[in-house]
């Protein structure tokens, strides 16, 4: 009784390793991509040591998804911890950037350019050009504070 119904080639762990790798792309996770290196690792291994039984190769191809899935954990944890990503926080992802007053700051109202957006902004009466720091966010206003006159911009 073998394990696998043909004798697997090369070709066909690194046919595996490709499918592997793709469907990484398609459903990131990073976890199917050390599947796909420990196939494609075993596919290079089976072109130097062709006549490897297919219950051998099972076992190779266990031993390497478990050493390159680890080698992946161990890279991710070596990496620390990843910063929020900005993406769907809208007004809430320019805290802490600085700007200068496009209207004055008129009953608690006024605009301000950050890139090439003008924002309506909230804070205290100031004039315009004032340099002001973006402190909170409301939806798409920004509620913003002045900037000390000896800060630099």
């Amino acid at each position: 009784m073998t394990l696998l119904p043909f004798h697997p080639e090369p070709w066909h762990w690194l046919a595996l390793g490709a499918v592997l790798a793709a469907l990484e792309i398609i459903m990131p996770g990073a976890v199917l991509i050390w599947f796909g290196a420990a196939a494609f690792s075993l596919g290079l291994l089976l072109w130097l040591l062709p006549d490897l039984s297919p219950g051998l190769q099972l076992g190779i191809f266990a031993l390497l998804a478990l050493g390159w899935l680890g080698l992946g954990l161990w890279l991710r944890r070596r990496a620390g911890p990843q910063p929020e990503p900005s993406v769907n926080q809208g007004a809430a992802r320019l805290i802490g950037q600085r700007g200068r007053l496009e209207t004055a700051l008129e009953n608690g109202r006024g605009e301000m350019r950050l890139g090439d957006t003008v924002w309506p902004v909230s804070g205290p009466d100031l004039p315009a050009g004032s340099i002001v720091t973006v402190t909170g966010a409301d939806g798409a206003l920004l509620l913003v504070s002045p900037v000390k006159p000896d800060s630099v911009f």
